[in-house]
């Protein structure tokens, strides 16, 4: 089974609201630059009963080269984590 594309995603959603793709694209477009706006400036983003959007600090900590197996100091960092809302969880986990 194939994954959707964004270009697939966009023609599904606009037929199904009877808009145009390019004003569903432009929509998403919107939410995306949204989403990166209020993740940089508070922390997060929720998107309704999908779930959110976090920026969380990873520790600083110690890891291997697979390769050559030498340790190294991996620094801490800050990473942007997505959480499914439990709802979401309950209806594709069962």
């Amino acid at each position: 089974m194939a994954k959707m594309t964004k270009t697939q995603s966009i023609a599904k959603i606009a037929d199904k609201l009877e808009m145009t793709k390019k004003d569903v694209a432009a929509v998403m477009g919107e939410m995306y630059d949204l989403a990166l706006s209020e993740v940089k400036k508070n922390g997060q983003f929720v998107l309704g009963d999908f779930g959110k959007l976090v920026k969380a600090k990873r520790a600083a900590r110690v890891g291997r080269n697979p390769q050559t197996g030498a340790v190294l100091q991996i620094p801490a960092k800050t990473v942007v984590k997505f959480r499914l809302a439990k709802g979401v969880k309950d209806a594709l986990l069962k």
